[in-house]
């Protein structure tokens, strides 16, 4: 069952309360009464068809409309993917790093293992934290001043973009693989710690880890299947546009 305008709100979050979390990061609070997602999103000034969009894209992972999504503006997705970003640093990643302290305060968790799961958890969110440094201090702003320059052709877009020397395939070849160290991390979890006297902790641990995972998958699906096809066509344009001497 797909979500569409005219579907109440609670009603979404009954059909799948992880979407809760997506709902938050177009500004939207709970409480919302008896309103529809059409009236939410013109209380709220939101784009209907892209709220709708990335909600079905949460909620069905077979439901993945990539020419559709490939229809709105760069700027529509990279503000969206800023939310996510916020979310990730803000919220998601300091709860789970409570739930880790908490489990490092346990006298029966082995000190071995107590390092192993510290060591690894900061070395993953030194990666992710790096990962979205970079996305929003180059990535974006490229993405932006190239979106700017194809709908104006502002020269002041032009220089930046050319003194960047920068492409979104340089973006494609860096794009760091932050799940793998999430991936190890839950093996430790799994596979090598020793059972707790009461592992309820643990296993709300492992829970919230892939809930992240399932997040940052769809996360790096509107990257690479949405938005790096957009800047490729963006730059297309910007080579015709420029003269060939001042071509990166």
């Amino acid at each position: 069952m797909h979500i569409n305008k005219d579907m109440k709100m609670v009603d979404v979050v009954y059909l799948n309360h992880h979407l809760i979390h997506i709902i938050h990061r177009f500004g939207i609070q709970l409480g919302f009464g008896e309103k529809t997602a059409a009236e939410l999103c013109a209380d709220y000034g939101i784009d209907l068809p892209f709220f709708l969009e990335v909600l079905n894209t949460y909620h069905d992972s077979s439901y993945f409309p990539v020419h559709h999504l490939q229809q709105f503006s760069a700027g529509q997705l990279i503000s969206y993917l800023k939310r996510t970003h916020q979310d990730y640093l803000e919220h998601r990643i300091p709860e789970i790093e409570e739930l880790l302290n908490s489990l490092m305060e346990r006298p029966d968790l082995e000190a071995s293992s107590r390092n192993l799961l510290r060591d690894f958890f900061q070395q993953y969110k030194h990666e992710l934290t790096h990962h979205i440094h970079n996305e929003e201090t180059i990535v974006y702003p490229y993405v932006l001043a190239l979106e700017r320059f194809t709908k104006s052709g502002n020269n002041q877009d032009l220089d930046y973009l050319l003194s960047l020397r920068y492409s979104i395939k340089k973006y494609e070849e860096g794009h760091d693989d932050v799940e793998e160290k999430l991936y190890d991390l839950k093996n430790i979890i799994i596979k090598y710690i020793p059972k707790p006297n009461d592992s309820r902790l643990l296993n709300r641990i492992l829970h919230e880890l892939f809930e992240l995972e399932a997040d940052l998958n769809n996360h790096a699906h509107m990257e690479d299947l949405i938005l790096v096809p957009i800047v490729e066509q963006m730059e297309s344009k910007l080579a015709e546009k420029i003269p060939a001497n001042r071509r990166l």
